[in-house]
């Protein structure tokens, strides 16, 4: 039986799930799915028309969402965007911290730094200023559950892209620490790399715009058939928050890592500090 074939229905109904980055791509799957799953779900992106084009694609099928245009690297954007989701739909009881952006692509000594920089200031000032707005109710409530995007990036060189593999590992690494700081609050959370998904960020890795060398790598893993299928990281995001995944708070979970195996291992994961960024000895 295939893993696919195993997976187990979520059902989110009652909950709130604010998805940041959701106006195309990765984030849209996200959101669709949670709305699929029952959530009311909330979508920001910096570019309003994308958003409301996510928010009608899920109220097209049925589901309850609300457009909320900002920039997550924004303190003031984000504050505006959590108290409209608050206010409109009610406390967030799941966030996923999805915005993010590839950066710059080339060697370090000859990328633009402020471009160099603004990709942390995305990929990883994004997800802290969100979490750190939805925390205290969250924190309130004693219930709650972060999903921060990472990527393989964070454990293995992908040429020329320093710094969308720095921001993934930090991001990584502060998920873990985060965790340790909220577990005795009851929320949980953790780090998602969802494979390299065939989006329009994944299709600008192919192009001819970035280095061959960049360009080759991503290129072999489709060509190979190492893509991931989006429906796939979506059904694996309805896992890490329904519940199932919360004894792996902190953790660092891949698309293609078997759910019963994970639910199965929790213990020993934990145990043992796995599926985290650790230097062994």
């Amino acid at each position: 039986m295939s893993e696919d074939s195993r997976h187990t229905r979520v059902d989110l109904t009652g909950q709130v799930a604010l998805v940041t980055g959701g106006g195309r791509g990765l984030g849209r799957a996200f959101a669709l799915a949670l709305a699929r799953a029952g959530a009311r779900v909330a979508v920001t992106a910096r570019t309003a028309e994308d958003v409301a084009e996510t928010v009608e694609m899920i109220e097209r099928a049925g589901g309850g969402a609300l457009a909320v245009p900002g920039d997550v690297s924004v303190p003031d954007a984000v504050t505006r965007v959590v108290r409209g989701v608050e206010s409109q739909l009610g406390q967030i009881d799941i966030l996923v911290n999805n915005a993010g952006v590839m950066g710059p692509a080339g060697h370090d000594w000859n990328v633009d730094p402020e471009d160099w920089w603004r990709t942390f200031e995305i990929n990883m000032r994004g997800p802290f200023l969100c979490t750190r707005a939805v925390l205290p109710g969250m924190i309130t409530r004693r219930r709650g559950r972060i999903v921060n995007i990472s990527s393989g990036g964070a454990v293995v060189r992908f040429p020329q892209m320093a710094a969308y593999c720095a921001t993934k590992a930090a991001l990584t690494h502060w998920t873990n620490c985060l965790a340790r700081e909220i577990e005795t609050h009851r929320v949980v959370a953790l780090a998602f790399a969802p494979g390299f998904v065939r989006t329009p960020m994944g299709e600008r890795v192919t192009g001819s715009e970035v280095p061959e060398e960049t360009r080759d790598f991503f290129r072999a893993i489709v060509n190979e058939g190492r893509d991931t299928p989006i429906a796939r990281s979506a059904q694996k995001l309805l896992f890490l928050v329904s519940g199932r995944a919360d004894a792996l708070s902190g953790r660092f979970i891949h698309a293609r890592d078997d759910e019963e195996a994970l639910a199965r291992r929790a213990e020993e994961i934990r145990r043992d500090n796995l599926h985290v960024l650790a230097v062994r000895t």
